[in-house]
């Protein structure tokens, strides 16, 4: 996922990991996906859109 992010918006993820399982991803403090939400993993895709919303949003 972090080469995926770093290959499709030039941008360096760092990968944390947790406990139970848990996967999210977070920007800038705010969380763009939560697999505990949505009860599944993230499409690689799905994530870079979503960042890419984020900048957007954020700039």
């Amino acid at each position: 996922m972090a080469a995926s992010i770093k290959d499709a918006l030039g941008i360096d993820a760092e990968v944390v990991v947790g406990s139970r399982g848990q996967f999210d991803v977070v920007a800038d403090g705010d969380l763009l996906f939560s697999k505990q939400a949505e009860e599944r993993f993230p499409e690689p895709d799905e994530i870079i859109s979503a960042l890419r919303t984020h900048g957007e949003a954020s700039a």
